[in-house]
């Protein structure tokens, strides 16, 4: 009762339409009210302000007013074109103004005067012509660049704010980053009702975009560092909902793609919605195992997403055929869906909304990465851990069943950990391994852990060949395979 009168006290909100950036202000911006987007050069001030104002006449009816300083509207045009923003159509139906405001400096030092009333003149006539309810300025610094007289700043910026206000409209204004304050003149940031900051910076020699809020009056809202990420869809904002242990559990089992690997989970396989690890040193059948896994989401007509890292999908359908599966028709009928990309193309957090991008696009039933271990070329464990943490609770909310291939550096008990420490967030933990013997070598299988179920605590034999994966006891005496219950 207490949340909901809460609830009931906060502003009210104006939804800006891009993906995450909502989740996180738990409704989206103060309507009728300023919003500071501040931060330095390339970290996506502009496309966020320009986001709000197309997807606000687009998706919510919300004619709106975009007024560039730096920016002609034929620049603006044919650079966001590229992500399919089509501004010369809404334009043309009422829904958008474009206005471009050339400022010389020269003018006001010689006039020796500085006076925003033209200014509001020019802005009220483009709101007044369309009926505008957002609008949006880019940028502070272009107004005020000419303006040498701090007090006169000072006072025709808070002077600035308030006219919006009174105008009802809900407004958005950029601004660069100071040296020692979030904005260039320090005062930006307390005469905004919302602070949103936009970070760019260098990781690992690896380029990465952060979203932050800093203040929200009148409403509660996220406080932590968010990935973004820019892309042909504009500007994202990793989704908050994938964060949580709130996620529906299923009781329904499906089948791993082996026969006698699903009797070792008394017959039925893994639970759907479930996460899977598969770790193993190299040459074990760590990838094949995962392609078993797809083929038999395939044939249930579910899709498959598989994310491969390390291997091109000419080369994995190729290598798979040769073990019995045959990938190639799934691609065909869009059942299987490859991503191929070398872990140092992006970022970690590039990575992550790439992940869930493609997942809410192409909506698959099974995900496959192969291997996460590749990411530890971009990454330390730690943040390798937070990023696969969020992968798996993502997918968990989306009941969507995940298998992770991990890379270990040799035999023995040492197998049993991950590089990257995720082992304690999977429901089923499966381990292979080499073992010579007789001067041969032997690849053997063993069920670590598999929550919820009763599981095989047999080591088994692993065979790949022509006609697929077979499984024998490891001591080939014909024995059947016994059960644990779970604890």
């Amino acid at each position: 009762m207490e949340s909901q009168n809460e609830q009931n006290r906060e502003i009210e909100k104006c939804p800006s339409g891009i993906s995450g950036l909502d989740e996180m202000t738990r409704g989206g911006l103060p309507r009728g009210r300023s919003t500071l987007v501040c931060g330095s050069a390339g970290s996506g001030k502009t496309l966020l302000a320009m986001e709000f104002i197309v997807r606000g006449a687009r998706d919510f009816n919300e004619p709106g007013v975009f007024m560039a300083f730096e920016e002609t509207e034929d620049d603006l045009t044919k650079n966001f074109s590229s992500l399919g923003f089509d501004l010369p159509d809404l334009v043309r139906r009422d829904k958008v103004v474009l206005d471009y405001v050339y400022m010389e400096r020269s003018e006001f030092e010689e006039a020796g005067t500085f006076d925003l009333e033209g200014l509001f003149i020019r802005l009220g006539s483009a709101i007044d012509t369309i009926g505008a309810k957002r609008v949006a300025i880019d940028s502070l610094e272009a107004i005020f660049a000419s303006l040498p007289n701090e007090a006169i700043l000072r006072a025709e910026l808070r002077r600035l704010f308030r006219w919006l206000k009174e105008k009802g409209v809900t407004a958005v204004i950029t601004g660069e980053q100071g040296e020692k304050s979030l904005s260039r003149h320090g005062l930006e940031e307390y005469v905004s009702d919302c602070v949103i900051f936009l970070d760019h910076r260098l990781v690992n020699q690896m380029a990465t975009r952060r979203l932050r809020i800093v203040k929200y009056r009148g409403s509660s809202h996220r406080t932590n560092e968010y990935p973004t990420l820019i892309d042909e869809g504009g500007l994202s904002v990793l989704p908050i909902s994938s964060l949580g242990l709130d996620y529906v559990v299923s009781k329904e089992r499906i089948s791993t793609g082996i026969g006698q690997l699903d009797a070792m989970f008394g017959g039925l396989g893994y639970y759907r919605g479930s996460s899977v690890l598969v770790s193993g040193a190299a040459g074990t059948g760590k990838s094949s195992l995962a392609a078993a896994f797809s083929d038999a989401a395939c044939r249930r007509s579910e899709r498959c997403l598989y994310l491969a890292f390390e291997e091109s999908p000419g080369q994995i359908i190729r290598n798979m055929a040769s073990i019995g599966f045959d990938l190639d028709p799934w691609v065909s009928q869009k059942r299987l869906f490859f991503h191929a990309a070398r872990p140092t193309v992006f970022g970690l957090e590039e990575h992550l909304v790439m992940i869930h991008n493609l997942a809410d696009k192409i909506r698959p039933a099974v995900v496959v990465m192969d291997p996460v271990t590749n990411l530890t070329s971009i990454g330390d464990t730690a943040e390798i851990t937070a990023m696969l943490t969020r992968v798996i609770d993502y997918l968990k909310m989306q009941g969507i069943t995940a298998l992770f291939t991990s890379l270990t550096p040799g035999g023995g008990l040492t197998d049993e950990h991950t590089d990257v420490g995720i082992s304690s967030l999977m429901d089923t933990w499966l381990l292979l391994r080499n073992a010579e013997t007789g001067g041969s070598r032997k690849r053997l299988l063993q069920i670590l852990k598999s929550r919820g179920m009763p599981h095989s605590s047999q080591v088994c034999e692993f065979k790949l060949g022509d006609q697929g994966i077979s499984l024998i006891t490891a001591e080939n005496t014909g024995k059947g395979i016994s059960h644990d219950h779970p604890n």
